[in-house]
């Protein structure tokens, strides 16, 4: 027997050896594998902190989410963890161009977990949109959301804001119709191609009231300021279009046509009489 043995064994039998306690789970019981529990489900986030993978240590997104905290998770799936159903993968383009198979291998290991997805894109390449394009149908297919990013600032702001909304309402980012009749001017003055709200705002002002501007010829709406007389052209062209289609000239030919061809025979008819 070596020394190690030996003495090993002698350890073994003294007070400061104790047996390790061997766990056995349901699925041990019963003669079925255990699976993992990062496997079967995903991680939610704890209270308002954002869960990020250890991978991402490093990455200058970290330094903008400032409105709220976050923590790394380890043996975290996604690179983000936004709720209990929102995660994010990040994915810089020149990475993605140089390693094509990295996003294909990622999703592979998230398989179905969370509900809301994102695949969060930093566009730091030149000529993105091939690469997009591609993106894009994995996207499709992958059931993920793409989210676009021109910095990391802007992209640690699209991080943050889901977490902020994580418990928000639908209402909170659904538009609100306004019922103010002069917002509804508005609202249909910059209806009309290329009239901006200044425009409009500029026209109802100048002009007083809106069937003054109904009334307005071309050079009155160009002599407003900063309409010009291209923009006024074009306004009054709108305002002064037909609400109901006139019939168009081939559909006038034609009933008239008929009906020269059903009163021919009657006249042939008085001829002979």
């Amino acid at each position: 027997m070596s020394a190690f043995a030996r003495n090993f064994s002698d350890l073994k039998k003294s007070e400061f050896y104790k047996e390790p306690e061997l766990r056995v789970t349901e699925g041990q019981r019963s003669g079925q594998p255990s699976t993992s529990t990062s496997e079967s489900k995903p991680h939610s986030s704890s209270g308002n902190n954002v869960l990020v993978n250890p991978r991402q240590r490093g990455n200058p997104l970290l330094k903008s989410i400032r409105n709220v905290p976050w923590e790394y998770e380890e043996s975290l799936v996604p690179d983000y963890v936004m709720g209990q159903t929102t995660c994010a993968l990040f994915l810089s383009l020149r990475y993605h161009i140089l390693n094509p198979d990295y996003i294909h291998e990622r999703l592979k290991t998230l398989g179905k977990l969370y509900e809301l997805r994102v695949l969060l894109v930093q566009i730091d390449a030149p000529d993105p949109h091939h690469a997009l394009k591609y993106l894009t149908r994995v996207c499709l297919l992958a059931n993920l959301t793409l989210m676009l990013a021109w910095n990391a600032e802007e992209a640690g702001r699209i991080i943050e804001t889901y977490k902020i909304f994580e418990n928000k309402p639908p209402d909170m980012i659904m538009e609100k119709k306004d019922d103010d009749p002069y917002q509804k001017l508005i609202s249909a003055l910059t209806s009309v191609r290329s009239i901006n709200k200044t425009d409009a705002n500029t026209l109802l002002s100048t002009m007083g009231s809106m069937e003054r501007i109904l009334k307005a010829s071309k050079d009155e709406l160009a002599l407003c300021p900063g309409l010009g007389p291209q923009k006024a052209v074009r306004l009054h062209k709108v305002l002064h279009m037909p609400f109901i289609c006139e019939k168009s000239p081939k559909a006038t030919t034609s009933k008239s046509s008929i009906h020269s061809d059903a009163a021919e025979p009657t006249i042939k008819e008085n001829a002979k009489d």
